[in-house]
């Protein structure tokens, strides 16, 4: 699959690519990318049912993974730097595992290599309203409140509405999306030995204490960095920080 990206920065020797999580975008690290590019190339890619990219009914690790290393030897990208959140942190660690003479290092933001519950129930149920009968985004979050109080969640998943013929619509595939299943394989008895660096929020759930040994264990050359009062989105509330410690792995790396 021909995946839609977003392109920041020179050529130099560094490249970075950014794989999003679910219900993202490439659009949801323009402020990032363009703090990387600094450094060197930043591509930020739409994953499969997600943004600009296409549609499929197939949704899975497996199928992600393959998505982007076709983008990697489509543009002959040597060595990236693979920067995944969430789920796109899970397609980034898969894709370590499969693949790991393809990469410079690997980041992985707020998301650990075990089995996590796919709970998005009012995510989703805000996603079945039919936007197409709105004729103002304020109409149509109005509606999601009814659903979804935090006012963050409603704008993050309104980055995906589309103004069509007849109201809007979203541009994510929310179908297949709705109908995948947990997105956690097998693959974690795997190992990878390269640089690694997991950024976790201080107050997110989704890397916990615990996982710290398995962490350790299956990425054994990964340094593990916490931003105190971050939550799961903390390349967005803290991006300096966030971009920071990226910088500050890159170059102690290099």
């Amino acid at each position: 699959m021909e995946l839609s990206y977003r392109e920041f920065g020179e050529n130099t020797n560094i490249s970075f690519i950014i794989l999003h999580g679910l219900f993202g975008s490439s659009k949801n690290w323009i402020t990032n990318a363009k703090e990387l590019s600094v450094m060197g190339k930043v591509y930020s890619l739409d994953l499969r049912n997600h943004g600009d990219s296409p549609h499929s009914q197939e949704h899975n690790l497996e199928s992600m993974v393959k998505d982007v290393r076709e983008f990697v030897l489509t543009y002959r990208i040597e060595k990236p730097i693979l920067i995944g959140h969430s789920m796109g942190g899970l397609v980034a660690m898969q894709y370590a595992f499969a693949c790991p003479k393809d990469l410079e290092s690997l980041v992985v933001v707020d998301i650990a290599p075990r089995q996590y519950s796919f709970d998005y129930a009012n995510e989703f149920r805000a996603l079945q309203i039919d936007v197409s009968k709105f004729q103002s985004r304020q109409k149509i979050d109005v509606e999601m409140a009814k659903i979804l109080p935090d006012s963050f969640l409603r704008q993050f998943l309104q980055m995906n509405l589309e103004k069509s013929d007849n109201g809007y619509k979203w541009k994510i595939n929310v179908d297949a999306l709705s109908k995948a299943e947990s997105l956690n394989i097998s693959f974690f008895d795997k190992e990878y030995k390269g640089k690694a660096l997991f950024i976790r929020g201080g107050e997110s759930e989704y890397v916990t204490e615990e996982d710290i040994p398995l962490i350790q264990e299956k990425f054994p050359n990964a340094s593990i960095q916490t931003i105190p009062s971050a939550n799961h989105y903390l390349h967005y509330f803290y991006a300096k920080e966030f971009v920071q410690v990226v910088t500050d792995f890159v170059r102690s790396s290099g």
